[in-house]
């Protein structure tokens, strides 16, 4: 039987020789029928250490190196710049901060955190 071939993108290679790949696919929901975006998790071997998070790549199905690693790294089809990473983390915390000072916003609009006033 031929062995599997995928095409994912890096998530995590804070491992030695280990890379958590995410294989992108869109899965319909049974009872809404809306289109909704999930990941296949692949645990990859890459015994030279030649890829980095963000990195489009592709691997291939291989014997178990271990309790969850079952794929190889073929080749590296894309690099992903450091900067881009950073950049996606930044605009990550600052959508959170923004989330977390309109909330405190709404709390003041309605009166809630303010003093009494006597007359």
């Amino acid at each position: 039987m031929p062995k599997k071939v995928a095409v994912g993108v890096v998530a995590s290679d804070k491992m030695m020789r280990t890379r958590r790949v995410e294989i992108p696919r869109l899965v319909k929901h049974p009872m809404y029928g809306k289109i909704i975006r999930r990941a296949t998790v692949c645990f990859v071997h890459d015994e030279r250490n030649e890829s980095s998070q963000g990195d489009t790549v592709e691997i291939i199905e291989s014997r178990p190196r271990s309790r969850k690693k079952r794929w190889e790294l073929v080749r590296v089809i894309a690099r992903h710049s450091a900067m881009e990473v950073a950049a996606e983390k930044v605009a990550t915390e600052q959508t959170t901060e923004q989330g977390t000072e309109q909330t405190a916003e709404q709390g003041t609009a309605t009166g809630d955190n303010e003093a009494p006033v006597e007359g």
